[in-house]
């Protein structure tokens, strides 16, 4: 049996956003995303790709679209979760209609000790996978507050609305800094959403953000390619973002020409990258 473990927001944020020639959203065994909340609570939005957990006769329905022994993430999430632990839960929440004509005198009634919907559903896709499935922590009202760019209302995706999905930078400390690609440095939308504040420019090209501003932008001129060497400007870049953090919690974008490779080790940041290290 696989186990159940928790999933950061930083860590499927960084899943949607994996590529290798194409997101690797457009693959279909490598995320399944699982959204156990009621169907009106569906239909307002969920994070993009998410499909509803169905449930017949009070039982929740495994999703038949899904090889789920085959698939490399598999997360669940619900309204806010936050400990796999059980937890006092109303016996008739998950019944929309009732839910909304509950009356302050019966908040106490009816009550037992259950999982959390995503962990209860968690716990039964354990027995039909090899990879741990995870629980976003703090469910949807965490994510989608932290990455309200990827609320969706949108239900049915195709393959080529997926190959043709636009990723973000990847987030190495949450809300602080971001490694990307020089194409995502110069996106205003990327900009916008992410809040992005300051620059490390690792490339020979110039954005046309920050400009002039030496507060907001370094601007590392360097070939991309695989003899340059960053070693000489590793105490020039840490003493930029040194002096941007503690100051104002700068956001920062590290950019490279065409990958990632450059401003992935103009970073400098002991980060355990985990699975996503190959991509970089």
């Amino acid at each position: 049996m696989a186990e159940l473990l928790f999933c950061e927001p930083t860590e499927l944020y960084n899943i949607l956003n994996q590529v290798s020639k194409l997101s690797r959203l457009a693959e279909p065994n490598y995320l399944c995303l699982l959204d156990v909340r009621s169907k009106r609570q569906y239909d307002e939005s969920h994070v993009i790709t998410a499909r509803r957990v169905k449930k017949k006769d009070n039982q929740y329905l495994i999703p038949e679209s899904v090889d789920l022994e085959c698939v490399r993430y598999c997360i669940v999430y619900d309204s806010n979760t936050s400990s796999l632990e059980l937890r006092i839960r109303q016996q008739y929440e998950e019944e929309e209609e009732e839910e909304e004509e509950k009356t302050e005198g019966n908040n106490n009634e009816n009550t037992e000790l259950l999982p959390g919907p995503a962990v209860e559903f968690g716990q039964i896709l354990t027995l039909f996978t090899r990879q741990p499935v995870y629980v976003l922590r703090g469910g949807y009202e965490c994510f989608s507050g932290l990455y309200h760019f990827f609320r969706t209302q949108k239900i049915i995706w195709m393959p080529q609305e997926l190959d043709a999905f636009q990723p973000y930078p990847a987030e190495i400390i949450p809300g602080k800094i971001f490694l990307g690609k020089f194409s995502q440095a110069c996106n205003a939308k990327i900009h916008k959403d992410l809040k992005i504040k300051a620059h490390v420019n690792v490339s020979m090209e110039a954005t046309p953000y920050f400009v002039g501003d030496a507060d907001k932008l370094l601007h590392i001129k360097i070939e991309d390619t695989s003899y340059s060497s960053l070693f000489s400007s590793f105490r020039h870049i840490c003493h930029f973002m040194e002096v941007l953090g503690p100051r104002e919690e700068m956001q920062k974008q590290h950019a490279s020409e065409s990958g990632l490779g450059g401003a992935a080790a103009g970073v400098g940041e002991n980060y355990p990258w985990g699975i996503y290290d190959r991509y970089l």
